[in-house]
């Protein structure tokens, strides 16, 4: 079988309040009028409109100007209005309209959409105010029903293209492609395996004449999409059961569409800085001697790095919650050695529980005592075979039982254990058919907005690691108030990034299994998940040389960053295969490292906003949609700053890179492009010509960025020495952001951090550097700022208001340095050229 195959509750209260006043509400308004019209009626009711076919209702309802509502009832009768996703004050939320009714339609306006129903056939059009349209359904047979089952049809515009769905395989673009949605334990899982381990039913649609919008279908039963394959005018989506409930984002842009999809399913919070450092992995290591020697390697290697897991093999067989006292005899000791070479531990903690009754096993004589875990049919405990061999499931659709669980982690939080691992939850259950609990398995609803009733497995099933990553992060909020949790899960579901980041599972080591991690994670971070990682090196398998460095030159620029492999396979530390690959891989690591101040302000502004830390070319820049949709490699790390590695990653012949138009800089040397390497491409941007190199990844910084860098550290705990440097690209729209805080607490949310903009504009005979006032209280580690403008010829003079500053000019890279006493702002620097 398969391996991996708060005191603060004002602050959850706060953030809920924020998602409202996100969504520009104002007084109801009524559309359409009682009595018949056609072969259908419509009723009054606030902010939309309803109408019935037969017993088929239709309610159309606009929570804001540029989202909608659409649900409806097969019977006549509306099913139980609940969510595990959109909480209820949003599902709630109105806004004014306009009635738009003629002869042949029902339908109204807000400030940014016009909605027509027919009145013959509830055939449902959203267009923009200029008549371009959004999304349409289909001509023949819009709404499908088969007892429980549903399939909605829209129209398939031809110059569509479509992404998200969370990490399916494939291309980028979904279009021509159809999933499955249905939590799978998918080991050994291929370029064209479906499903995955997490289904997230939404999509974004973009390159129509009205722009981008998003769909979020909110049903956790077993849901399809399906985007042209079966028919290639098609557009249809479905379940096998629940309610027929969904919502339509307007952008125009993809950026939109995403911060409008997550203020619905919610943001990630910011996560512990040391997260984000790289994270060394392995199935398993077997004991503590083990893990002082991968650390005291990773040091004297000089090798960055801040966290190491632990798999299963830290635990007394396989159990959850225990600790192999021979291997690992004093858990709190090695964590606290850990702790002060500047790296943290992160333990696995799978749901599956070993039914142990009379073995004095805790976690499972309390969860029986407190009947916290599922049952048959029958009422009788529902065992299945996983790793400690015979097992019970928590309920976790209990918040009892959420609770109970939370509590479960007291002992190895106190131990010094710092984040943990929910794997094998979607759930992953042996020798059973699908790999799973059978769907008629009960689960206990019992959570506000919901009636308190039974569900079956069926309907819980793609919820089910969402509500268990939910269980852990909120039992460690209670165990340390003041502490950002930080969890990792492999199953989830919309709205699964509130509790914990993800990784896509158990991958192979194979170039193309590189490739389709880039492809993975862009849509992972469009669908809400912003933070999300691929076992680096692949989980499965023997990755050469050349791969494996590849593999963690790209990595050092994805949201997550941990190396990982399967029990078995060679050893995958990055020290191996000489020195000359260790150098390389090293360089890589630093870099992140030094772009650490850079990676954490994009933290703070996907917890603010919901925008990706990486990010498609096109979410940048929407003129290049056509030309990059295809191109699966290439990806923005923040909003300027472009990786750009070969399409076919194992070959050394040359390929072409699309730059967006704009001026841009090579990011190793500093030096703009020379324009007469570049050939137009569309969207107005162009191609450069490139070829391989095993040595180094080609990234590239638009003109106009301001990128803050850091002195080399070998772990988020060490201070770096030495000022905070500014590498600024001058262009339009010059600009950039610093973000600090202490990195581990809550009290961002309070206002202890430092979040500070810094702007540049050219003059004519040179350059201005504006630093806006700081907002918040916290006080960085540096107090000097180095300022480095890129692209700079000839000599300079600076000033800081009518104070001279000196400027040195590094001729080779074509750079100027400045160095400054740390700027709170406001503050302007000069630097204009001499003559």
């Amino acid at each position: 079988m398969s391996r991996r195959s708060s005191g603060r509750s004002t602050v959850l209260l706060g953030l809920l309040l924020g998602l409202l006043l996100s969504l520009p509400l104002s007084g109801p308004a009524t559309v359409g009028a009682e009595g018949t019209l056609g072969e259908a009626g419509t009723a009054a009711r606030a902010a939309g409109v309803e109408l019935q076919h037969g017993r088929l209702r239709l309610q159309v309802t606009a929570l804001a100007d540029d989202l909608l509502r659409v649900r409806i009832a097969a019977d006549g009768n509306w099913p139980e209005d609940a969510s595990w996703v959109v909480p209820a004050q949003l599902r709630a939320a109105t806004v004014s309209v306009a009635a738009a009714d003629d002869e042949r339609t029902v339908g109204f306006r807000t400030a940014a959409l016009e909605v027509r129903i027919e009145r013959s056939s509830l055939r449902l059009t959203v267009s923009d105010l200029n008549g371009n349209v959004l999304l349409a359904d289909a001509p023949e047979l819009p709404v499908e029903l088969r007892g429980a089952q549903f399939t909605l049809r829209k129209t398939l515009p031809p110059h569509e293209h479509y992404f998200g769905l969370g990490d399916k395989t494939g291309p980028l673009d979904r279009r021509g492609e159809a999933f499955s949605n249905w939590n799978t334990d998918a080991y050994h899982f291929e370029e064209s395996t479906d499903p995955l381990y997490k289904s997230i039913p939404f999509f974004i649609g973009s390159g129509g004449p009205a722009g981008s919008y998003g769909v979020f279908l909110d049903n956790s039963w077993r849901s399809s999409f399906d985007f042209g394959k079966r028919d290639p005018g098609v557009l249809a989506f479905g379940a096998d059961g629940g309610p027929i409930d969904y919502y339509v984002i307007y952008g125009p842009s993809i950026k939109r569409v995403v911060q409008r999809y997550t203020d619905l399913s919610g943001r990630a919070p910011l996560p512990p800085l040391w997260s984000l450092g790289f994270q060394q992995s392995r199935y398993s290591y077997e004991s503590a001697a083990e893990v002082r020697a991968i650390a005291a390697r990773l040091r004297a290697e000089r090798l960055p790095a801040d966290v190491i897991w632990l798999d299963l093999a830290y635990q007394d067989r396989n159990r959850p919650f225990t600790v192999d006292a021979a291997a690992f005899p004093d858990l709190a000791g090695l964590a606290g050695e850990l702790h002060g070479a500047g790296l943290r531990l992160v333990a696995i903690t799978d749901l599956h529980l070993a039914r142990a009754a009379g073995q004095d096993y805790a976690p499972y004589d309390s969860g029986a005592a407190g009947d916290h875990f599922v049952r048959r049919a029958d009422g009788s405990e529902f065992v299945g075979e996983v790793w400690p061999g015979a097992a019970v499931f928590p309920d976790f659709t209990r918040r009892a039982t959420r609770d109970w669980w939370g509590g479960l982690y007291r002992d190895l939080y106190a131990a010094g254990v710092a984040g943990f691992w929910n794997d094998m939850n979607e759930p992953s259950v042996f020798k059973l058919p699908g790999g799973t609990m059978p769907p008629d398995v009960l689960h206990r609803v019992e959570e506000p907005g919901f009636a308190s009733r039974l569900a079956t497995h069926a309907e819980i099933h793609n919820v089910y690691g969402m509500q268990n990553a939910r269980a852990t992060f909120e039992g460690l909020r209670r165990l340390a108030p003041d502490e950002r949790p930080f969890v990792m899960t492999r199953a989830s579901f919309a709205g699964g990034q509130r509790y914990g980041a993800t990784w896509t599972g158990d991958n192979s080591s194979t170039w193309n299994h590189l490739k389709l991690s880039v492809q993975m994670l862009l849509n992972l971070g469009l669908s809400g998940f912003g933070y999300s990682g691929a076992d680096v090196g692949g989980y499965r398998g023997v990755p050469g040389a050349q791969l494996l460095t590849r593999w963690i030159q790209i990595g050092a620029f994805t949201p997550l960053f941990r190396a990982h492999a399967e029990k078995g396979t060679p050893r995958r530390e990055p020290w191996l295969d000489g020195p000359a690959q260790t150098a390389i891989r090293r360089r890589a690591i630093e870099e992140r490292y030094r772009l650490m101040p850079y990676i954490y302000a994009l933290a703070d502004e996907n917890a603010r906003t919901g925008a990706p830390l990486m990010r498609p070319v096109f979410y940048e820049f929407p003129a290049a949609l056509a030309a990059t949709a295809a191109y699966d490699n290439s990806f923005l790390l923040g909003e300027r700053l472009l990786v750009a590695p070969s399409p076919d990653l194992e070959s050394s012949h040359a390929y072409r890179i699309y730059l967006p138009a704009g001026q841009w800089f090579d990011y190793w040397s500093g030096l703009p492009v020379a324009a007469a390497r570049l050939a137009a491409a569309d969207g107005g941007g162009h191609w450069l010509a490139a070829t391989p190199s095993t040595r180094q990844l080609p990234v590239f910084v638009r003109a106009g960025a301001i990128l803050p860098k850091q002195p080399l550290v070998q772990s988020t705990a060490e201070v770096p020495r030495g000022p905070l440097s500014l590498e600024i690209y001058p262009g339009e729209d010059c600009r950039g952001v610093l973000y600090a805080d202490d990195g581990h607490s809550l009290g961002h949310l309070d206002r202890d951090y430092l979040r500070q903009s810094v702007r540049c504009s050219v003059a004519e005979d040179g350059l201005l550097i504006e630093f806006e006032p700081r907002q918040g209280s916290y006080r960085p580690w540096w107090r000097q700022i180095e300022l480095v403008v890129h692209g700079w010829s000839g000599p300079a003079r600076a000033a800081l208001g009518e104070q001279p500053v000196v400027a040195r000019l590094v001729r080779g890279a074509r750079a100027l340095h400045l160095v400054v006493a740390d700027q709170p702002g406001p503050a302007r620097f000069s630097i204009l050229r001499k003559r």
